[in-house]
């Protein structure tokens, strides 16, 4: 295990370098999420009591999303781990005396650790101090935080356990880039990146949560602005598990079927 912490700090330190980009990136995300604010409470005006998440909740998802945006993104994926499948670089990781699959699956918690820990205070802080009716709430109750901090931990390993996945499934195909273009536009908008997921069609959303997106950041952003509550929050934290479990199995059956028959061109 210690190891694989290493593994984590030295991708950790390396993401906190990155000051001047983190600095744009945070500005980039306050401006957006103060947009999508005014655009919803337009939105809330015209349809009031009809939409399926009252406009405090609207705002709360938003500040919580692009807080902790460098958590759950799927579209900034690891590019040195994508190199590597395509240089055949990877031959040097099988010859090193740990899983590679848990040494990528720490570099992966790692980097989004530290893009988020620059960012986080900074986005929380302003989104406190925003002017009504735009302010970030408190959660509801000490219990729905509780569950907010649980929640949060399981969709970050659902998240890390998915890009992990992909990053296996790479090695089947010559480019990487086809499975990043299809699983980050499906990801974004399955997981509430992009519209949450109450706003969904019944018959929609009902698919949707057949997948593990629907456990990503869904899950966390309403428990804590209210929107999940009671038997939801464990349902929800159920298929948490269920799918954390799932993938990080699939991601190991995956990788063993690739380091039996991994063939590096040239060698």
């Amino acid at each position: 295990m210690k190891k694989y912490y290493m593994f984590f700090k030295l991708r950790f330190a390396t993401g906190v370098q990155y000051r001047s980009v983190t600095f744009a990136a945070l500005t980039t995300q306050l401006i957006w999420g103060l947009m999508e604010c005014l655009l919803y409470k337009v939105v809330a005006e015209a349809y009031g009591d009809a939409l399926p998440m009252d406009y405090k909740s609207i705002v709360t998802y938003i500040w919580l999303k692009e807080a902790l945006l460098g958590l759950f993104n799927t579209w900034n994926a690891d590019n040195d781990l994508f190199g590597m499948i395509m240089n055949g670089d990877v031959a040097y990781e099988l010859c090193r005396p740990f899983s590679v699959y848990s040494m990528w699956f720490s570099r992966n918690v790692g980097a989004r650790m530290s893009e988020t820990l620059l960012r986080c205070v900074p986005v929380l802080l302003c989104a406190f101090l925003m002017p009504e009716p735009y302010r970030m709430s408190l959660p509801v109750s000490g219990g729905a935080f509780a569950w907010f901090l649980l929640t949060t931990v399981l969709a970050i390993g659902i998240t890390v356990a998915f890009c992990t996945l992909v990053y296996m499934l790479c090695f089947f195909t010559i480019s990487p880039k086809g499975w990043k273009m299809v699983f980050t536009g499906a990801v974004d908008f399955l997981s509430g990146n992009i519209i949450p997921l109450p706003f969904f069609p019944v018959s929609v959303l009902a698919v949707v949560n057949l997948f593990p997106f629907a456990y990503m950041q869904n899950v966390p952003f309403r428990i804590y602005s209210g929107d999940m509550v009671g038997d939801e929050i464990l349902i929800a934290v159920r298929g948490q598990v269920i799918w954390l479990i799932l993938l990080v199995v699939m991601g190991q059956l995956v990788w063993k079927k690739v380091e039996n028959k991994i063939v590096v061109q040239g060698g």
